[in-house]
This record gives C-alpha cells, structure tokens and sequence, in this order.
C-alpha cells in the first residue's frame, strides 16, 4: 500500500479493520480454494442450524473451521474428534470475532473412504441402540403363504427370485414391490416398501435386496431410516444384498442374512420334493408305528381276553363248587328234613291209630249216632229216638225204648 510522504495516519475503527482483512483475505486468489490437512478436534454441530464447527490441528498450530448445514449435508461419514481429515475450502474472517476461518466445503477421512468410515459409524451406532440384537430377530416361518419381495423391476435378482420360489415351492404367492435400489431416491422407497409389507400384514416373510456391485451402488441398503423400518417390521425379513462378500447395515439388522438373492428365496421356502419326500417318510414311519401299535393292542386284547376266560372260567368253577356244596348241604337238610317229618308221622299215625275209633270197635263197641251225629250221653236219647249203631264191620238201627 503507498501511503504518501508526511501524510496523517488514517484512524480506523475495529469493524474497519476487521472488514479491510476479511477482504483482503477472501480476495486473494491463493486462498479461494485450499486444501488443508490436519486432525479435528473442539468438534460440535449446532442442532438447530445444522453448522458444523472444530478446529484443524496439527503438531504445531490450530485452525479454526467451519461447514455450513449445505454442505454437510452431502458428507457420507460424521466428522469426529482426533479424526484426521483432508479438506477443501475457502479462507474467510469472522467479522464480529476478528478470527479467521477455514470454510470447509468439502471434506474425506484420511487412511480410509468416506463410505466406508460412514458404514462402521452407522455400525456402531446401531448396534450400540440393540438394532442387531439376536434375541429381537424373528424365526423365518417353515412354509409361508406369500412371499413379499422387495427389488428393481429390471434386475436380474427379481428374476433369480422369482425363478427359485416358483421352483422349490409352485404353491407360494409372491406380492412384488417394484423400487429403485441405488441412488439417493432408493433409501425412501425401500423404506416404504418394507412399511407397506409389514404394517398391512401383506405376505408372511419378506426378501429385500439386489444383486452385486460397489460399495457406492449398494448404499442405498445403509440407509439409517431403512433399519428402523425393517427393525420394527412385524413380518421376518431377509436380506439378500450384493454377493457372499458384500455387507450392508441392511444385512446386520435383518432377521436373516442370505448372500445372494436366490439363496434368499430358497431359504424363503421349502424344497416341495423335499416335502414330498419327508411326507412320505413320515407316512412309511407312521405307518410302521401304526402296525406295531395295533399287533401291540392285538396281543394286549388277546392276553386280556385270556385272562377274562380264565378269570370267568375260575368263577364258573367256584360258583359251580359252591352251588355242588349248597346243593349236597341242601340235600342233606332236605333228608334230615324228611326223617324228621317221617318220625312225626309214624308217631302222629301212631297216636291216631290209638283215637281210631274203628280200632275200638273192632274190640267189640258200637258207636251210637243221632241223626248222624255221635252220642256221647245217654242223656241225649229219649224213648222212640231212632239211632245208627255203627260196628266195625257195618251198621244197624235201633229204636230207643226205656226213658
């Protein structure tokens, strides 16, 4: 700057200065566009605003940085304290402060990608919040009914899919959600697509995923958002994303984890023949327990048969034994009975033979009758009484003729 000879220093106030270095610096073409490394420390984000403020370090000084909310937007990893980044961007002042500043506008990790630093961050935040519990993954069920597959319309892994379950299972129903699988649009659809699925219950396990490619193409799959919507999917899901040796936050939160698309679909659902063919051992085996049951019951029924026989058989005889014995005791009573009856009798016949009247008259008496009525008094009779003398051996009449 000339300043001519003997001429008055010009006073400047602090803003006059501040504002003459903010354009001197922000007008140097050197310092429009910088790269700069160094280490982040004193890092904060402002929530509201969503500015991200630290300083760059290194062994021997500390710059002052700041990333307004635009383009932070755009960064693939979040920023932390003691990482070491390389960025770019611009060399402005802080008026009201008197500082300058780094405007960063772009800035990558250093020793390794920006993806890949985003993805074990995103990691780590998620597991550290129980995302990737086993005890909250859901069993696959054996034999679904509907199969809910989530892809592009125009990759080869709707075809794979589709190939595999009408293969192993030709009775599966397959309900198609049509989304874009890479780009920025990608994340909201697949989001949607697995919330549609399960809020309205519309399959009974659900295959999401794509085929191969790179990290970049498969990112849309760790979408924070889109693991919230499968972790609080009602209906078990599994991920099929990229080959064998690709991962995603998808496969991490998941229920399960197949590594391409159509080992997804043929752990979706059963082999038929296999089903088939474990049917028909089941029957051959249910079969042969079936027969050893009913021999088993067979002999059972006859051993118990036997016994029942016998065991009447033994009543028979002991009901026949005691009816013998009540029949010869009966007999026995029924003899003595007799003898008995008989000695009363001979005894009774005795007696009367002894009252026989007839039996007096055979010793030489007669039996007077009145009107055919023993007389057992004379005073019964009357003169000119006719009467009956009965003898032994007959009967006479009579006239009575004294008084």
């Amino acid at each position: 700057m000339y300043t001519p000879k003997f001429s008055k220093p010009q006073v400047l106030s602090v803003s006059q200065l501040n504002f003459y270095i903010k354009s001197v610096l922000e007008n140097d073409p050197r310092l429009a566009t910088v790269f700069l490394e160094g280490e982040i420390s004193n890092f904060s984000d402002n929530y509201r605003s969503r500015h991200l403020y630290f300083s760059l370090k290194d062994s021997k000084a500390v710059v002052r940085a700041v990333m307004f909310a635009g383009n932070a937007s755009r960064l693939m990893f979040r920023p932390e304290n003691g990482m070491k980044i390389l960025c770019r961007g611009r060399v402005g002042v802080y008026e009201p402060g008197g500082q300058y500043q780094l405007i960063v506008e772009d800035m990558q990790p250093q020793g390794v990608g920006a993806l890949a630093l985003a993805f074990e961050q995103l990691k780590r935040s998620l597991a550290a919040k129980g995302l990737f519990d086993p005890a909250h993954k859901k069993p696959i069920p054996k034999i679904p009914g509907t199969v809910g597959v989530i892809t592009s319309p125009t990759g080869a892994a709707v075809q794979d899919i589709r190939n595999v379950l009408t293969r192993r299972f030709p009775a599966v129903d397959i309900v198609f959600c049509p989304v874009p699988v890479q780009g920025e649009a990608a994340p909201p659809h697949l989001t949607e697509a697995v919330e549609k699925l399960g809020n309205n219950r519309l399959c009974d396990v659900i295959i999401i995923g794509r085929g191969g490619g790179s990290m970049e193409d498969l990112w849309a799959f760790n979408d924070e958002a889109l693991a919230y919507a499968i972790y609080r999917c009602p209906i078990p899901v599994i991920s099929a994303v990229g080959h064998e040796t690709d991962f995603t936050i998808c496969d991490f939160v998941s229920d399960l984890r197949a590594p391409t698309p159509s080992a997804a679909a043929e752990i979706a659902v059963p082999d038929i023949r296999e089903l088939k063919e474990g049917l028909d051992a089941r029957a051959r085996r249910l079969n042969a327990v079936m027969n050893r049951l009913t021999e088993r019951r067979r002999l059972c029924i006859e051993q118990r048969e036997l016994r029942v026989r016998e065991a009447v058989n033994r009543a028979i005889e002991e009901k026949t034994a005691q009816c013998d014995s009540l029949c010869a005791q009966l007999s026995d009573a029924a003899r003595k009975l007799s003898d008995r009856h008989e000695r009363l009798l001979l005894g009774y016949r005795s007696r009367l033979d002894t009252l026989n009247p007839e039996r007096v008259l055979t010793r030489g008496y007669a039996l007077v009758e009145k009107n055919g009525v023993p007389v057992g008094s004379s005073a019964a009779l009357h003169r000119d009484d006719n009467v009956v003398l009965r003898f032994s051996d007959g009967t006479q009449t009579a006239v009575i003729t004294g008084d």
